[in-house]
């Protein structure tokens, strides 16, 4: 999971398939070790044309969203196969290929965050069927504050997007996935993809000269997002950047070495205040941009 690409620790580009953070395999004795992502890292093996990775608490109610969207239509995300007796999930492997930071010119191109957004609609138009289990505790990390009633990825980063032939194919690693708006999922992709950070901060691990406000537009054209929605993504974006702040927050102060890390490699807590006045002073050229 990437709540900001700065703390993605990884810089490779390779195959990839449905396990959560971009990967390159390495052979072990256990099987093809996928190797990326933060939260999983050293846990997840390919076998075969299955995946076998920690379940998340809630993989039962997840699985059953996964196989629902599926009979809707989107079945552009590993299917669940089941649950070992050992508390991992085993899900069905994706061909394709990830982009891990820092991100290549392929994985930034116009088309290539069109297609984002384009498949990222493609998810809730299938999630808008499918009912959400409300007794389920699902995760609150990067969920919507405001909730909702379709389940939303929430962590929908390069690392987490399957490509082939330069378009976005498919989703992985739902287990930030949660009920919210799909406003929501539209800000949380918009600040991994356009991305939302102050040019500094982005060209750490973005190709440099990207224009922030027209690729904005374009991952909302790719979506179909209509003009009400428009006129409040800005705010949303800020919102969602909120949430990822207090979820790193809540990371370092618990002791996670990686975020720690990360944190401290990436510019710290001056980052995060430096991206946040960014998004507020530029506010009006996002949502000018997003209407014209």
């Amino acid at each position: 999971m990437s709540p900001g690409h700065s703390l993605a620790p990884w810089s490779r580009i390779g195959p990839r398939g449905a396990d959560g953070g971009g990967s390159v395999t390495v052979m072990t004795a256990e099987g093809e070790a996928l190797v990326g992502g933060m939260v999983n890292a050293g846990a997840v093996f390919r076998r075969g044309e299955l995946v076998e990775r920690p379940a998340p608490r809630n993989a039962r109610a997840l699985h059953a969203c996964l196989l629902a969207l599926r009979e809707h239509g989107f079945d552009a995300a590993p299917a669940p196969v089941g649950l070992t007796a050992d508390g991992r999930e085993q899900l069905t492997f994706i061909p394709g290929d990830v982009a891990l930071p820092p991100f290549p010119e392929w994985a930034m191109t116009g088309a290539a965050l069109e297609s984002a957004g384009s498949l990222l609609r493609r998810l809730h138009r299938a999630g808008a069927a499918v009912a959400v289990d409300t007794h389920t505790e699902w995760p609150r990390d990067l969920a919507d504050p405001e909730g909702g009633t379709m389940l939303c990825h929430n962590d929908v980063c390069p690392e987490n997007v399957v490509f082939r032939d330069g378009r976005a194919a498919a989703l992985i690693d739902f287990d930030m996935a949660a009920p919210g708006r799909h406003l929501w999922d539209v800000a949380m992709t918009a600040r991994y993809w356009v991305p939302m950070l102050d040019p500094g901060s982005a060209a750490s691990l973005h190709p440099s000269g990207l224009d922030a406000p027209a690729r904005l537009r374009i991952l909302a054209d790719g979506y179909g997002l209509s003009t009400g929605d428009r006129a409040e993504l800005a705010g949303v974006i800020e919102q969602a950047t909120e949430v990822c702040r207090a979820f790193v927050a809540r990371r370092v102060a618990d002791g996670d070495p990686v975020y720690r890390q990360a944190l401290a490699e990436r510019g710290g807590w001056e980052r995060w205040d430096r991206v946040q006045t960014w998004l507020a002073d530029h506010r009006k050229t996002f949502t000018a941009a997003l209407l014209n």
